[in-house]
């Protein structure tokens, strides 16, 4: 237990917290203390009767049984493996923008599953788990697009298509492609806002953390970095700002590495 102890307080700290609300949440539905139907998003039951809980208990909730259990674990360790990546790497000391970066894809994801006037046609499930996930993925995947990965049974590609093997492998395994694609999607906009459009295009930044976020999780000196290699015209363009120290890129980490 002291080794399963250690490894969980090893884990970075915003990462630690998602990754044990998506373990108690589904618990807690899975024993029966809180019914189940209470943990999805509803958008009627959300936007007409003010159960304002539900896109926060729909983002760690996920059914889990007989058919969907690996699913789960499958995502679970997704969220893990990409999060820690990214908070220990392009976000390293700099928890509030990691926050901020979460913040803003669960807002898109929320407003396009409450957005659609025919949900239940559209969307398998109202439960936010895996597209917010894929979106965190999205992100690294970006961020170390040139790099080589591995994935099951040997294959290897570069990291830009991870997120679209990923999305057929959880469409075989049970998935929803329409969960994975809104992940993708929100993933490439907050990318091109925050990294793509100001620093490849030249254009303004139209995404900035909140300043009561600095208060709450201010940065850090010092940490581990060397998790991601954003693409060579970007690091063009971070030499060139250099001096603000907004951006700390690190190195290269490869699937599967311990």
């Amino acid at each position: 237990m002291s080794d399963l102890g250690d490894w969980f307080r090893s884990i970075p700290l915003i990462t630690r917290y998602w990754f044990a609300g998506s373990i108690a949440v589904p618990l807690v539905g899975k024993l029966g203390l809180v019914s189940p139907v209470s943990l999805f998003l509803w958008p009627d039951a959300f936007i007409h009767r003010f159960q304002i809980w539900r896109p926060i208990t729909a983002t760690f909730f996920f059914p889990v049984g007989p058919g969907t259990g690996f699913l789960y674990l499958v995502n679970l360790y997704f969220l893990y493996q990409y999060s820690s990546r990214l908070e220990t790497g392009a976000f390293d000391g700099r928890p509030a923008d990691y926050m901020f970066m979460l913040l803003f894809n669960w807002i898109c994801i929320v407003v396009s599953f409450c957005s659609s006037s025919n949900f239940e046609k559209y969307f398998d499930s109202s439960l936010l788990m895996i597209p917010l996930i894929m979106s965190v993925l999205y992100v690294w995947a970006q961020l170390n697009r040139d790099m080589i990965v591995s994935f099951w049974f040997g294959t290897r590609f570069k990291a830009c298509y991870l997120p679209w093997v990923i999305l057929g492998f959880n469409y075989i395994i049970g998935g929803s492609v329409i969960n994975e694609l809104i992940g993708n999607l929100v993933g490439h906009l907050y990318f091109f806002l925050m990294f793509k459009y100001p620093m490849d295009l030249g254009g303004r930044n139209f995404l900035s953390t909140p300043q009561f976020l600095y208060r709450w999780l201010p940065n850090r000196r010092g940490g581990v970095s060397g998790f991601g290699v954003p693409p060579a015209s970007m690091r063009r363009a971070a030499e060139d700002q250099q001096g603000g120290g907004r951006h700390n890129w690190g190195q290269g980490f490869r699937l599967g590495d311990q």
